[in-house]
């Protein structure tokens, strides 16, 4: 190692939720995810959390307050674009929010984005950080 933190990945991502139950809808409904540990009525972090496996990754939810406002700071999960629509379907089945997406350049994926109720915002993105860079090097459009 030469220098800054031996990070060797992500480990995890907590999300703070007032309603486990309906978290637990959102996270296996809209980003397909799988329930992997529920903690019930025992208590080992802070409070009653569970964990899901969302594409590979662990994502911890935990009771608590939800966040006061609204942000664009999001996580973003990556699709196929193939897939988008049937997200869509999904999302809006559950009764979610769905975001306008910010202007896109053609060539850097398409992005659709949804708030939980508790305010976290998600994205589910079809490009890559390669494709977006090979598109941004290639400068705006006229």
């Amino acid at each position: 190692m030469t220098g800054g933190t031996p990070i060797e990945g992500l480990s995890h991502i907590t999300l703070i939720t007032r309603d486990l139950a309906r978290m637990t809808a959102i996270v296996e409904g809209a980003l397909g995810g799988r329930e992997i540990y529920s903690s019930g009525e025992d208590t080992f972090s802070l409070s009653r959390e569970k964990f899901f496996d969302v594409g590979g990754l662990w994502i911890a939810v935990m009771e608590g307050e939800s966040l006061p406002t609204r942000t664009y700071n999001h996580i973003a999960f990556k699709i196929p674009a193939a897939a988008l629509e049937t997200c869509r379907r999904r999302i809006e089945a559950l009764g979610l929010e769905i975001r306008e997406s910010r202007p896109r350049v053609e060539g850097e994926g398409h992005s659709l984005y949804f708030y939980d109720d508790d305010n976290h915002l998600f994205e589910l993105h079809t490009g890559t950080l390669q494709e977006r860079l090979e598109r941004y090097r290639r400068g705006p459009t006229p």
